[in-house]
């Protein structure tokens, strides 16, 4: 029986595999054509997209995102192992959903703080926990307090909200 990663290997290898032979086969006069036009482009066409963000929020995301990924590949491994037990395995998922739900629920509250208040944000949440970092160079604390009142709205029972403000 052949595993994921063994499948994923051969179904790579084999995409390879062909674009190597397409390559290979290809006329020169096809290659420089290509590369010519590559090389040629005309300035018009060439939209200046400029996005910034605070690089503290975008290596929070990207540590979040890895610690995330590891947690669901570490889950993923339980669900898929034949020697765990059925409890085991329904932990494993309930814990996907959990991590699911709490992503759709930061990215959404991200958003909320973005309209309401017009600041980037970075909102991580765990159990009862939501820690907020606001891109700002005020450190407000009535902006803090009436962020916490409008992110505790949402919830029923009590949280416990941290708002941090940096630069």
């Amino acid at each position: 029986m052949i595993n994921k990663q063994g499948l994923w290997f051969v179904t790579l290898f084999s995409l390879i595999l062909v674009l190597s032979i397409y390559y290979v086969t290809m006329s020169d006069d096809t290659l420089s054509s290509i590369l010519e036009n590559n090389n040629q482009v005309d300035n018009s066409q060439v939209a200046n997209v400029n996005v910034e963000e605070s690089s503290i929020l975008v290596a929070l995301r990207v540590s979040d995102e890895e610690a995330m990924l590891k947690e669901m590949n570490d889950l993923q491994t339980i669900l898929l192992d034949d020697a765990a037990t059925l409890q085991e395995k329904n932990d494993a998922y309930d814990q996907l959903l959990l991590l699911n739900a709490n992503k759709g629920k930061e990215d959404e509250l991200e958003k909320k703080i973005k309209d309401e208040f017009q600041f980037n944000s970075f909102v991580k949440i765990q159990n009862d926990q939501i820690n907020i970092v606001i891109e700002s160079n005020e450190h407000s604390i009535e902006t803090a307090n009436n962020i916490i009142r409008s992110i505790q709205s949402m919830y029923d029972k009590k949280m416990y909200i941290t708002v941090k403000f940096q630069k």
